[in-house]
């Protein structure tokens, strides 16, 4: 987390402990903290604040988004793809059970890109339909043209969800202009806290609530709100976007630093996706031999190095990744594969790091 954010959090921890639906002073202080927050919020997104609605993070806002769509807002078919994060997965496929909703997936190419070509036949069968693409996959860094798909949706009356964890407070989004009914971001990929997030629910979508309880976030959300962990995000992402040209710049760097690396020492080595991926993500196939993969992530931890085979819900599981199983041949998918990620505290040394730890692979 930044210094900043932590001492945001400290400060209201201490100073702030009312609970916002509470009509005492201290309720209104904390209600007041958290309607700044989600004004700020929305102004970094250009949106109204009404619009924004707290979450736990994107997992809990995924769930809740795609329920209410089919439950509530009558959708009988949801459009993805196999590469979507599991949070959105595995909600299709117990909605599917539930509803006997149909379920299509669009064409992923090679590339790790989604078939936009597929995508417009998919939508031309008349039927209540609500797409779910994510915007930047979260183990590739592979990019969804957001504002292509969002026409598309619009062309054939669809709703669209984009799961904008990965990219919200890495670029900059205009939701005013962008054709999109959902997103929702998750304050930790900003350096915020943990365990909080958002949805972005365009207004008049008629979506319904997920928990029932008291009338917190327009009634859409029971639950009392955690201030400091709300403000704590409010603050990353603002910091996030006032920094961005300069960070995007320098995580940038790093990323090409690694690239130009693996060229020099591991000849033979592979971008799995779209090599002109998203700039803070890369997933790297390596030319070792496949009884090394088992044990490369155990070598690297224990140098102090974090990366991981696929993304970190699934980091723990033997199994090989599900967005790389799409996009690689059985032999390839067998091979060591690392997904890579940098911040803007990162260096170049830490490449170096990593470079030498690989070399003793």
């Amino acid at each position: 987390m930044r210094p900043e954010v932590i001492q945001e959090m400290t400060k209201i921890m201490t100073e702030d402990y009312g609970n916002p639906s509470s009509t005492h002073s201290f309720g209104r202080n904390a209600k007041n903290i958290l309607e700044l927050s989600r004004k700020s919020i929305a102004k970094q997104l250009n949106v109204s604040a009404q619009e924004i609605i707290f979450t736990s993070g994107g997992t809990e806002a995924n769930n809740w988004i795609l329920r209410s769509a089919v439950q509530d807002l009558k959708v009988q078919r949801i459009i993805s793809s196999k590469i979507e994060h599991h949070a959105v997965l595995l909600s299709i496929t117990a909605l599917q059970k539930e509803f006997s909703i149909q379920v299509d997936y669009v064409n992923v190419l090679p590339n790790g890109t989604i078939d936009l070509t597929h995508l417009s036949v998919l939508l031309s069968q008349e039927v209540k339909t609500l797409v779910s693409l994510m915007h930047v996959n979260n183990e590739t860094g592979t990019v969804l043209d957001l504002e292509r798909v969002g026409l598309i949706c619009k062309q054939y009356n669809a709703l669209f969800h984009s799961d904008t964890v990965q990219s919200i407070g890495k670029t900059k989004l205009d939701l005013q202009t962008t054709t999109v009914d959902f997103v929702l971001a998750s304050a930790h990929k900003f350096h915020g806290p943990k365990g909080v997030g958002f949805a972005f629910v365009r207004k008049n979508s008629a979506l319904q609530p997920l928990l029932y309880g008291g009338e917190q976030e327009k009634g859409l959300r029971a639950g009392t709100e955690a201030v400091h962990q709300i403000a704590g995000m409010a603050k990353a992402l603002e910091i996030s976007y006032s920094n961005l040209d300069s960070e995007r710049e320098h995580i940038s760097t790093i990323k090409n630093y690694l690239i130009e690396q693996l060229e020099i020492n591991f000849s033979g080595f592979e971008i799995n996706g779209d090599r002109e991926g998203f700039y803070n993500i890369i997933n790297v196939l390596l030319p070792f031999s496949e009884e090394k993969t088992a044990m490369i992530l155990f070598h690297l931890d224990m140098r102090g190095i974090a990366v991981s085979r696929g993304s970190a819900c699934q980091s723990g599981s033997i199994r090989p990744s599900h967005v790389l199983a799409e996009i690689l041949s059985d032999d390839l998918i067998r091979k060591p594969s690392l997904r890579i990620s940098f911040s803007h505290y990162n260096s170049k040394e830490d490449i170096d790091g990593l470079i030498e730890a690989l070399k003793t692979v």
